[in-house]
C-alpha cells in the first residue's frame, strides 16, 4: 500500500528533477504574458479606430461648410425665368441705346398712344399659353404687390446689389420675406394693360446697383459678370467725360429747344421712358403751320 501511494509523488519528483522542466515552465509563462500583451494592444487599437469613425461621422466643420456655400453662390449662373427655354420667345427686347434702329423699335412698348422704352424683356411661350415663372437666381422676396397696369409684381434681392424683377404675373406663390432658391416657382405668366401687345407673358428685369441691364446679355453667365460689366461701364463713362470749359453764352434757339424737350416716366413705376412726346409736339406744330 505504501508503494502505491508514493508512486505519483515519485513521478512528479522525477519530473521536477529534469533539466528542461523549469525552462519549459518559464517559456510557457513568457508566451502567455506575451500573448496577453499583444491582445491588449490589438484591443486598444480597435477601440481607437471605433472612436475615430464615430467622431468623423458626427463632426461637421462649420467653417468649411460656409466656404463651400460661398463657392456655390459664386458659381450660380443667371437663368431665364422659365422651365423650357426652347419653348420661350422674347417678344419685347431691352431698349439699348447702342443698338441699331430696328432693335430699338422692337424694344418700344405702345401704351395710351405713346411709346415707352422697355427696361427689361417680355417673355412669352410659343403657343401663347400661360407658364410657370421661375426664380432666375436664389434670393429673398422683397416685394409682392398688385399693380393696375403691370399685374402682379414680384421683386427678389440678391448679393452684390443685384435685383431681379418679375411683372405681369397672373398668380403669385410667394410672399415678402420668403427665401427662394433658383428655379422655385414664383407664379404664372399672365396679361397686363401696359404690355397688351405681348399677350400672355412675364416682364423680366435685372437691376445692378439700381440700374437696369439687358438680361439677354447675362443669361447663362455667373453673377460676377454683372460686377465686371458695371466696372467697365463706369470706366468707359469716366474716360468719355472731358472738360471742354464753360460756355458763357447760349443762343435763344438752343434755349427754346432745351425747354421744349421733355421726358416722362411711367407712373406705375416701370421706369420706361416716354419717347413719343416730342413726336406728338412736332406733329401738332406741322398741323398748325398748315
Amino acid at each position: 500500500m505504501k508503494e502505491e501511494n508514493n508512486t505519483p509523488k515519485n513521478k512528479w519528483s522525477r519530473i521536477f528533477r529534469k533539466k528542461w522542466f523549469f525552462p519549459a515552465v518559464y517559456l510557457t509563462i513568457a508566451a502567455l504574458l506575451l500573448s496577453v500583451v499583444v491582445w491588449y494592444q490589438n484591443l486598444d487599437n480597435q477601440i481607437q479606430e471605433t472612436e475615430d469613425d464615430q467622431s468623423s461621422e458626427t463632426y461637421t466643420p462649420a467653417e468649411h461648410d460656409e466656404e463651400a456655400q460661398s463657392v456655390m453662390d459664386q458659381q450660380e449662373v443667371i437663368k431665364m425665368p422659365v422651365v423650357n427655354q426652347d419653348q420661350a420667345e422674347i417678344v419685347t427686347n431691352f431698349y439699348d441705346y447702342n443698338a441699331d434702329q430696328e432693335a430699338k423699335e422692337n424694344a418700344l412698348v405702345m401704351f395710351n398712344n405713346r411709346f415707352y422704352q422697355s427696361t427689361g424683356i417680355d417673355i412669352a411661350s410659343a403657343d401663347g399659353e400661360t407658364f410657370d415663372v421661375l426664380a432666375s437666381l436664389s434670393g429673398t422676396v422683397t416685394e409682392v404687390r398688385e399693380d393696375p397696369l403691370l399685374g402682379n409684381v414680384v421683386a427678389l434681392s440678391h448679393k452684390n446689389d443685384v435685383v431681379t424683377y418679375y411683372a405681369s404675373l397672373q398668380g403669385v406663390n410667394v410672399k415678402s420675406g420668403d427665401k427662394v432658391q433658383q428655379g422655385d416657382v414664383l407664379g404664372n405668366a399672365g396679361e397686363n394693360m401696359f404690355g397688351q401687345e405681348s399677350g400672355t407673358h412675364v416682364h423680366f428685369e435685372i437691376r445692378k446697383d439700381g440700374k437696369e441691364v439687358n438680361p439677354e446679355s447675362f443669361f447663362n453667365q455667373p453673377v460676377s459678370a454683372l460686377d465686371e460689366a458695371s466696372t467697365e461701364d463706369e470706366s468707359s463713362e469716366s474716360e468719355g467725360t472731358e472738360d471742354v470749359g464753360t460756355e458763357s453764352e447760349v443762343t435763344e434757339e438752343e434755349s427754346s429747344e432745351s425747354e421744349g424737350t421733355e421726358e416722362s416716366t411711367d407712373e406705375s413705376g416701370t421706369g420706361a421712358e416716354d419717347v413719343s412726346g416730342g413726336q406728338n409736339s412736332q406733329n401738332a406744330n406741322v398741323e398748325d403751320g398748315n
